[in-house]
């Protein structure tokens, strides 16, 4: 019989879990990353469901026992090709059907916990224990934390719980936990980094303890560091690049700079990582990355990182890649990639729409941010299988991650075209007419999760700057002499016909239109979708609360 009387504690109740919380505060717990854990939740579920094994050792096919992944019986012997691969044949009640659909079947009646997880900060154990409570197909969960108070916690509340059979409280040093179960060849298909300020110190010995195809679930909350202004030195020692200063943009290169973290540190032990969700969320960065090992893939690691020249005046940005892969054909028509140096930069001394002083930003990740095939699953679970009741952030889930599922893929960074109207002293345009306006060029366009009424596109910033300048009626044929000289706006406007001929002007001018189209269409629907961004307060001065004392 449990010796727990809950009365001398406070129960929070979050998701599927009752929480004890002691009444004096010695234990970390912070009820803002509800959306943190309600999201992990969800992308977990939505691992398993693409990547994880799906069938069991073994199936019944019309009597006859398959290995998985196979072609033989249990007894080796040959298994007739047209058995497994038939797209249907009757069965036994007469009906017919599709084999992959009896799989299915098969493997919902067969399928055995096998989801094992490491959550290596484990403070209150909430999220190892709604983990236990929510996602179907977990054998085990390493309940991890470095501070006495923390697993006593733990361990009380796996108790009260009763999620004993699943979660395993542990008491240690998160790395030399990881690093033991490494010598005693123990991995993880899961594993979650959440700790108060960098993840950095984590993510090696979390790269040799992950499974191959594994979800690894990665928060850095020191966004002073990753977004701020005032240390790129610090950047730099803990990230390996420098954040995008004073740029609006910063919150994007700060989710960069964690992903290239997490591939120079795969590649050294010839694993990838693909990103399937990226988030700039409150006052930290979470990312979702799946590790495999692949020695011919690292070669794309090069060419798949960037610095960014980024002027400091007016704040236009231009991506270099620091490697290229070209595809070359030999003599017998045999198609090879070869790995070169980038060439480069791509800009000169001085920024050429306002002569401002360029800084320079990175290394950092330049692919894509998210994977759409899993934010579907993201959003169908979200819709399908989940409800209000449990999951009280299911509404900004929804918004954040379609606004993520609709970002353009591969135009690295955003800008505000409330901002670039302050430089260029016009009107604040709407964002749909901005979105026109490049959408008759030619140019595509999306909003960003990162940050409101903001824009991503793959224009140049030629057109960017030339788009603005014609989005305002009654002020794109004014005087320029007449502006501030000293402005920002003055240079890049009195500058026009040094960066953009008149030639190229006349063509610009006969395609530019800014009555809505297919692009602006879709910037307009997502926005009536209402998408909640951010969730309502939930106490006074939220926000990344103190350290807790260790004492």
């Amino acid at each position: 019989m449990s010796s727990i009387n809950p009365e001398d504690y406070n129960v929070i109740t979050e998701g599927k879990a009752n929480i004890l919380f002691p009444k004096t505060e010695t234990v970390f717990y912070n009820p803002i990353q509800q959306f943190n854990r309600d999201l992990s939740v969800t992308c977990i579920k939505a691992w398993d469901n693409l990547y994880g094994s799906k069938l069991p050792p073994s199936i019944n096919i019309n009597n006859k026992r398959v290995k998985n992944q196979n072609t033989e019986k249990e007894n080796d012997e040959p298994v007739a090709n047209e058995e497994i691969t038939a797209k249907s044949r009757k069965l036994e009640d007469g009906s017919r059907g599709d084999v992959k659909d009896e799989i299915k079947r098969e493997n919902k009646k067969e399928t055995i916990p096998y989801i094992k997880i490491l959550e290596a900060l484990s403070a209150t154990g909430l999220r190892a224990i709604r983990y236990a409570h929510e996602i179907p197909n977990v054998k085990e969960i390493i309940a991890n934390d470095l501070l006495p108070a923390a697993v006593d916690s733990i361990k009380r509340n796996v108790e009260y719980n009763k999620v004993e059979a699943i979660v395993k409280p542990n008491i240690d040093d998160a790395n030399i936990l990881m690093y033991r179960n490494m010598a005693s060849n123990t991995k993880y298909h899961v594993i979650d980094l959440d700790p108060y300020g960098t993840a950095t110190p984590f993510v090696d010995a979390a790269l040799h303890s992950i499974e191959e195809d594994g979800l690894m679930l990665v928060t850095c909350t020191d966004l002073s560091v990753l977004a701020g202004n005032g240390y790129p030195e610090k950047c730099f020692a803990l990230y390996g690049g420098v954040n995008m200063v004073s740029h609006e943009a910063t919150h994007e290169s700060a989710l960069r700079l964690v992903l290239n973290l997490l591939s120079q540190s795969a590649a050294k032990y010839k694993k990838t990582i693909t990103p399937v969700l990226s988030l700039s969320i409150d006052f930290y960065v979470r990312v979702f990355v799946k590790v495999k090992t692949s020695p011919i893939n690292v070669k794309n690691l090069m060419s798949n990182t960037m610095i960014t020249y980024h002027c400091t005046q007016c704040g236009s940005y231009h991506n270099q890649s620091l490697g290229r892969v070209e595809e070359r054909t030999t003599k017998k028509e045999k198609v090879f990639k070869k790995y070169l140096v980038a060439k480069g930069p791509p800009v000169d001394s001085k920024c050429k729409f306002c002569g401002g002083t360029y800084h320079i930003a990175g290394p950092m990740y330049a692919g894509p941010l998210h994977d759409e095939n899993f934010i579907n699953e993201i959003l169908r679970i979200n819709e399908e299988d989940h409800t209000d009741d449990t999951y009280g952030t299911r509404k900004r889930i929804e918004g954040m991650v379609t606004l993520a599922k609709n970002e353009l893929k591969n135009s690295p960074f955003y800008f505000s075209p409330n901002n670039l109207s302050s430089i260029l002293k016009l009107q604040v345009p709407p964002l749909k007419r901005i979105v026109a306006g490049l959408g008759s060029l030619g140019y595509n366009c999306s909003l960003t999760h990162a940050q409101p009424s903001s824009l991503k596109s793959d224009a140049p910033w030629e057109a960017i700057w030339y788009v603005m300048k014609e989005s305002d009626e009654e002020r794109k044929n004014r005087d320029v002499d007449a502006m501030n000289h000293n402005t920002v706006g003055y240079r890049i406007l009195n500058n026009i016909d040094k960066w953009i001929s008149k030639e190229e002007q006349d063509t610009i001018n006969e395609k530019l239109n800014f009555e809505p189209n297919e692009q602006s269409g879709k910037i307009e629907k997502l926005r009536k979708l209402k998408i909640v961004r951010y969730q309502e307060n939930p106490t006074k001065n939220w926000g990344p609360k103190a350290r807790p004392n260790s004492s």
